[in-house]
């Protein structure tokens, strides 16, 4: 009688249960990374958007005097496309619309992204957070509040 080769059942169990092990650590892992690629994105959307608003800013001495406030998109498209920015980024990494707040004297902005879940809201004090789900605010040149460190989700 030949003697068959092959894997045992408690061998294959083994390697079936390492793999879940090693599954179970890279996971979350993959999903901390995924969100981190998001929250870059946007911040390189907001940093174009407002490189296009500051070149429209210097054409006429003040930015785009928009009377409502709202998505970027409906609001902004057609100041600055396809002069400032050829095509205007309208939603962030999460595929959720960009705000944008703007005075009605055209002296100043505020674009926003709701983040992780749609619910971040404009803080009161600004600075880095360490949320996914916190809004990333970007105001008149730089950064009012936005993600540094491990972020939790």
């Amino acid at each position: 009688m030949k003697r068959q080769k092959g894997f045992t059942l408690i061998e294959l169990l083994i390697v079936v249960a390492i793999i879940g092990i090693i599954a179970a650590i890279a996971i979350p892992n993959l999903l901390n990374a995924i969100n981190r690629g998001r929250q870059k994105r946007t911040m390189a959307d907001m940093r174009s958007i407002a490189t296009a608003l500051e070149s429209y800013s210097v054409d006429f001495n003040f930015y785009p005097k928009v009377a409502v406030s709202g998505d970027l998109g409906t609001t902004m498209n057609s100041y600055l496309t396809p002069t400032y920015i050829k095509r205007m980024p309208t939603n962030d990494g999460w595929n959720q619309a960009f705000q944008f707040i703007d005075t009605i004297g055209g002296t100043s902005y505020t674009i926003w992204s709701k983040a992780k879940g749609n619910g971040g809201t404009i803080p009161a004090a600004g600075g880095p957070t360490t949320d996914f789900t916190a809004a990333i605010v970007f105001s008149n040149g730089q950064f009012y509040s936005w993600p540094e460190g491990m972020q939790t989700n």
